[in-house]
């Protein structure tokens, strides 16, 4: 639950006295504002240079040059023992794919920072290539600035395929073998296959029937953000989105008591993510739950309900 809602005030520029920062205006700016090693969490799907409406196509070369000074910014305020979780498709030129996250993770070591996991989401719906196979995955990048860094397992652990499993032999025989809170999720998220089948997550993207849409073409699922909040920064920490969109990321952070700060150019965006903060302190903000089950029409509505209502429980 959000605590003190009365003293939740959308800030406009930084401050240290500040739970919310929201800034409409340019990142590159903004982030030189932050103090130096304040935020535990870097989390963000950076424009992908694909075209979409809110971003003029270029060179990847260059793309990647113009991303390079905000980077060594974000390194300069992540905290010692904090997280740069970094999302990224495919930038596409001529037909041809080129795998951003291998690009970017040349210039988050430059910076000495260590890959911990090159996350794997994959989602059973967008656009539909002709020349190629459609593209049905993007990677998240999690690196951290230090040995010493904050990951709480416990808060995202997802149901073990057999809860009551016991150990057969030895001096544990008759004892649970599993953790009773469930197992690690692993590092591939799906959003199609059984959990326990794959070591997955099941998180859908957001497309138009799903409870958070809004207008942005390529907006952030809360609970992808939600369990990166939850395993990588603890009660009151910052997290910072640097490109923050409708404000998916803000709303994960505010949701588990943390304190957030968005940077976004787009004013349109910047109003809608402001609604949806105070529909969410109102608590009137749509949200698909974590871990909920996808729906599955081969089920009968009986066990989608049955599935939900598991899924609920476990996550109590």
């Amino acid at each position: 639950m959000i605590k003190n809602k009365q003293e939740l005030k959308i800030e406009s520029d930084f401050a240290k006295s500040a739970k919310i920062v929201l800034h409409n205006g340019d990142t590159a700016e903004f982030v030189k504002t932050i103090p130096d090693n304040s935020v535990k969490l870097i989390i963000t799907s950076p424009p992908y240079n694909v075209g979409k409406s809110y971003e003029k196509k270029q060179d990847i070369h260059k793309y990647l040059e113009w991303h390079k000074p905000i980077i060594k910014e974000l390194v300069r305020i992540l905290h010692p023992e904090g997280s740069i979780c970094w999302q990224v498709g495919n930038y596409v030129d001529k037909g041809e794919i080129f795998p951003l996250d291998i690009f970017y993770y040349e210039i988050f070591k430059q910076h000495g920072l260590k890959l911990r996991n090159r996350i794997v989401w994959h989602f059973g719906h967008g656009l539909h290539a002709r020349k190629r196979f459609s593209g049905r995955y993007e990677t998240l990048l999690w690196f951290t600035k230090s040995d010493n860094y904050t990951f709480n397992l416990d808060p995202i652990r997802v149901p073990s395929k057999y809860p009551n499993k016991k150990y057969f032999k030895g001096d544990k025989k008759g004892e649970i073998s599993g953790n009773p809170l469930g197992k690690n999720p692993s590092d591939f998220w799906e959003a199609i296959y059984q959990e326990w089948e794959k070591e997955i997550w099941e998180i859908p993207n957001v497309k138009s029937n799903h409870p958070e849409k809004t207008i942005h073409p390529c907006q952030f699922p809360v609970e992808l953000v939600e369990r990166c909040v939850l395993a990588l920064t603890d009660n009151d920490d910052w997290i910072y989105d640097p490109y923050a969109g409708v404000g998916s990321a803000l709303i994960a952070g505010i949701k588990n008591d943390r304190k957030v700060i968005g940077s976004e150019k787009e004013k349109e965006y910047v109003d809608i993510s402001k609604k949806r903060i105070v529909s969410l302190m109102n608590g009137e903000l749509k949200l698909r739950p974590m871990g909920k089950p996808i729906y599955d029409p081969k089920r009968t509505a009986k066990e989608n309900s049955q599935a939900q209502l598991r899924s609920y429980a476990n996550n109590q």
